[in-house]
């Protein structure tokens, strides 16, 4: 079945009726196509259907012509305009048939609006904050008569006056229009009803959940002014529990008397599923096969509290069981001898208290063991436990408290300790290798507000955090650090077409005493707190982890006196290849801008993008702009790599393909070999290898940010 204008087409008499293959607008200023489009009852075919190339395979959503509706349609669209103002439009159609298609267009004469020459609000003198009340409402003196502009600056008056105190305000709209003139005068009339209170709060529909849990829940109490914003507050908080499977906070109608000062309140509430079960499959190019498990109680021992219990494993396939899939689809890691020569794992049983002393902090408990790694960087194995509050601001501003003491060690590779920490010895990369406790206090604050956080097109988010970590703060002496951290994004809309221009900026700061070795003395960072660049997310025309500070080590050819110089030879004729460690670093920045548009073909599903991406990921001295590079300072190099991106939206998020064209050497560093003792020998400062291809492939699951 078949449709035109939204009615259904019988198949005997699809046969008879023309494909609208195109579907324009021609004149119109004031309101733009994709708001026209919406108010017409005639709709375009879908791309498939319209293509030459693969109509004949009956793929797409086909729409067809239908006069009766398509003349229904001029009136629809004058009668937009007028309520819009312009009460002298002209709409005209122009159809041009071509066999059994036709392309439609609407060509507009707008013609001079109705101005809004005075604009009076009356009835607030005994309101406090009148001011605000009035700021910038939708209807302006000015600009054109829009009914629809008037419809919202009541509904905005009413709202700001709900959220002053006033239940049961009313607006009382008037206006005069003076055809002749072109001029119209507005006027609305504001009964505002006595300013309340909140008054008792009943529940409703709890059996399993106690309704004094409920009531402790509502950022709404007794005695407090009434705000419509507070109860819709209230309301997301419920939701926010994932208790209930409906949850409603509104007046009490039965028993609300609009004279009173005092509201009474009714809460709603439909019970949902207790307990839940999930589980997970997947793959990915640095974790080979994954998989985990969960079990979540939503309502603890009958409090409301939140219990889950979780668990996943990673590298399954190459570390554990050892199926051999790093020679095959799993190829990606067998240049990660760190990470993924054992099976990386977490457990974790926690407790989310949703109302924490205020019903606006929530607490979260959690106890957990786990091991994980960065590529071919450290691998980390540690048991702890942590402490998390999360407070909601009144502009909906996520502000995070946090503290995390665990206990547990780092393994990484030699060269790493050596080159970056400057411990070269045994009992130095030993000492900074063994188990220590590690705590840290960090705070956070995040302010999202884009439209779609899977695939956003408009808005902002921003992300801010602060780590400090301490002998204060329950770590060993080794580990004593404070890091910056931030990721701003901003998205802007370019027309109607559904392109998007997006902006995105990364950057952080950490800064740490100087640590005191047996041998030897140096700065040291964590390996797993230090910055790292490169990859998918950030600067795709490198690698994962390439960008910045790395090292290189081969192992030495074993029967030779002089393994250096036989080992050297073999890697200057491309006979072996040294395996690549990124070191991270201290200081890091990051910025992207990217341009995505809708395909010629498939629009509605492919998109393509263009980007440049541009970074510095360094090891701080002394200056910000200068970077310690084998114990000497370097001014900070800024790659810029350029590149291209194909985008398949899905029902899940978009799957990403972005290809970055990387104009620069190969990353130095020093080379070191790997002796048959287990001791290193650096036999080179400035180490290259040679590039295989100026190209980054990347694909992924997501927008890059």
């Amino acid at each position: 079945m078949f449709y035109a204008a939204g009615r259904a087409i019988p198949l005997a008499a699809q046969d008879t009726l023309p494909l609208v293959r195109g579907l324009s607008f021609a004149g119109n200023q004031a309101i733009g196509d994709n708001t026209l489009s919406i108010a017409i009852g005639t709709t375009n075919s879908s791309s498939f259907a319209r293509s030459p190339l693969v109509r004949w395979l009956g793929l797409g959503e086909k729409r067809f012509f239908d006069p009766v509706e398509f003349r229904r349609d001029v009136l629809r669209l004058t009668l937009l305009y007028r309520q819009s103002g312009f009460m002298e439009v002209q709409v005209d159609t122009l159809v041009e048939r071509e066999g059994r298609f036709v392309s439609l267009t609407f060509r507009i004469s707008e013609g001079p609006p109705i101005v809004v020459t005075s604009l009076l609000v009356t009835g607030l003198d005994s309101v406090p904050l009148a001011k605000e009340v009035l700021r910038e409402l939708p209807l302006r003196t000015g600009a054109p008569f829009n009914r629809f502009l008037l419809q919202a600056s009541a509904h905005s008056l009413e709202s700001r006056l709900r959220n002053q105190g006033y239940p049961a305000v009313e607006v009382f709209r008037n206006f005069s229009v003076d055809r002749r003139a072109r001029t119209a005068e507005v006027s609305m009339e504001v009964v505002s009803g006595p300013r309340s209170r909140i008054g008792p709060i009943r529940v409703r529909g709890a059996t399993r959940v106690d309704s004094s849990f409920i009531r402790q829940l509502l950022v709404v109490r007794p005695g407090q002014r009434y705000t419509e914003r507070d109860l819709f507050e209230s309301q997301r908080k419920l939701y926010q529990t994932e208790l209930f499977r409906l949850a409603r906070v509104t007046i009490d109608s039965a028993s609300y008397d609009p004279e009173s000062t005092v509201v009474p309140l009714a809460v709603q509430v439909a019970e949902g599923r207790s307990h839940r079960l999930v589980s997970s499959l997947g793959y990915a190019t640095n974790d080979c096969f994954r998989g985990g498990a969960g079990w979540t109680d939503r309502n603890l021992f009958g409090t409301g509290r939140r219990f889950e219990i979780a668990g996943r494993v990673s590298k399954v396939g190459v570390a554990w069981p050892q199926w051999g899939l790093e020679r095959s689809i799993c190829s990606a890691l067998k240049d990660d001898p760190i990470g993924s020569s054992v099976l990386n794992y977490n457990v974790t049983a926690l407790v989310r208290q949703p109302r924490f002393f205020s019903p606006n902090l929530t607490g979260t408990y959690s106890l957990f063991a786990e091991r994980r790694s960065e590529f071919a960087v450290y691998r980390r194995d540690e048991i702890g436990a942590s402490l998390g509050l999360l407070r909601e601001t009144s502009r909906r501003v996520p502000i995070t408290l946090g503290y995390r003491l665990t206990y547990g060690n780092t393994t990484a590779s030699p060269a790493t300790f050596c080159a970056f920490f400057n411990a070269c010895t045994e009992d130095d990369i030993q000492r900074l290798s063994e188990a220590r406790p590690f705590g840290i206090v960090s705070a956070g604050v995040a302010w999202p507000r884009q439209d779609n956080p899977i695939d956003p097109t408009r808005g902002h988010a921003y992300y801010l955090d602060v780590g400090h970590s301490s002998q204060l703060t329950g770590s060993a002496e080794l580990q004593t650090f404070t890091r910056f951290s931030g990721d701003l994004a901003w998205y802007f809309p370019l027309g109607s077409s559904g392109s998007v221009l997006s902006a995105h900026v990364r950057g952080g700061l950490i800064f740490t005493p100087r640590a005191s070795l047996d041998t030897s003395s140096g700065s040291f960072i964590p390996p797993e707190q230090r910055f790292y660049a490169g990859g998918p997310n950030d600067v795709r025309g490198y690698d994962r982890n390439e960008l910045g500070p790395v090292v290189y080590v081969v192992d030495a050819v074993s029967g030779d006196t002089a393994p250096w110089d036989s080992t050297l030879g073999l890697v200057d004729q491309g006979q072996l290849s040294p395996r690549f460690s990124a070191t991270g670093g201290n200081t890091m920045a990051v910025t992207q801008l990217e341009v995505r548009v809708p395909a010629p073909f498939w629009p509605s599903r492919l998109r393509l993008a263009g980007f440049v991406d541009a970074g510095a990921l360094s090891q701080r001295c002394h200056d910000l702009l200068r970077s310690c590079v084998g114990g000497t300072e370097e001014p900070v190099e800024i790659r810029v790599t350029p590149g291209v991106g194909l985008r398949l939206l899905t029902p899940l998020g978009p799957i990403r393909l972005d290809v970055g064209y990387n104009g620069y050497p190969a990353p130095s560093g020093a080379l070191y070999l790997n002796l048959s003792d287990g001791s290193l020998q650096k036999v080179r400062d400035n180490f290259q290898r040679a590039e295989v291809s100026r190209f980054r492939f990347h694909i992924s699951f997501g927008e890059p940010f």
